[in-house]
């Protein structure tokens, strides 16, 4: 048991954590009739206080006027929510486009990282918006969102999911025959 509250210890206070997204309209909400795709990677280190966001997107139907992460969703993986990152769009996000690629990291200490909202809504600290946001991305409730001059709520959206640590798999692997093991133990008959 002890080993256990270790195990979870460490894998809490690891980080960066990384998350990938899949963009489209059809995960939109409302969808939208869009055939663009789009794929991002966002890495969160709350220790390090960084916020690194890749992303490409091609095949918009209208062009860009802007895109933000979103957070926190009611749901995971649905429905809509208030931007968490700066507005009105990401520092030096391609404009005026309708396909393109992004990068850029924030640094997650200073309230210009991000939506005043959001900040408000959560302490008025960047300590209070980091620790939110990163519970809403653990949680499935942030999403990336890019917004055209024809899909002014968004056209193209992906939920960020979290990549398991190389680590994390193998713990789990290792794990899997000391769970099933215990169960063994304390079967009934067994």
């Amino acid at each position: 048991m002890a080993i256990c509250a270790l195990l979870a210890a460490a894998a809490a206070s690891a980080a960066p954590v990384t998350y990938t997204g899949t963009l489209s309209g059809a995960a939109e909400n409302p969808p939208v009739p869009s055939p663009a795709t789009g794929s991002t990677v966002v890495v969160f280190d709350i220790a390090a206080h960084t916020l690194t966001v890749n992303m490409t997107f091609s095949g918009l139907l209208g062009t860009t006027t802007a895109s933000h992460i979103h957070c926190c969703t009611l749901l995971p993986n649905s429905g809509n929510a208030g931007v968490a990152t700066e507005t009105p769009t990401f520092n030096g996000f391609p404009l005026g486009v309708s396909s393109g690629s992004y990068s850029m990291s924030y640094d997650t200490s200073l309230a210009s990282s991000w939506s005043p909202t959001f900040l408000s809504n959560n302490g008025g600290t960047t300590a209070g918006a980091e620790a939110a946001f990163g519970a809403g991305l653990a949680s499935g409730e942030a999403y990336l969102n890019i917004h055209t001059n024809l899909y002014s709520a968004g056209e193209i959206r992906g939920f960020l999911a979290p990549v398991p640590e190389p680590g994390t798999w193998a713990m789990l692997l290792l794990g899997i025959p000391a769970v099933l093991g215990l169960r063994r133990r304390v079967t009934p008959g067994g």
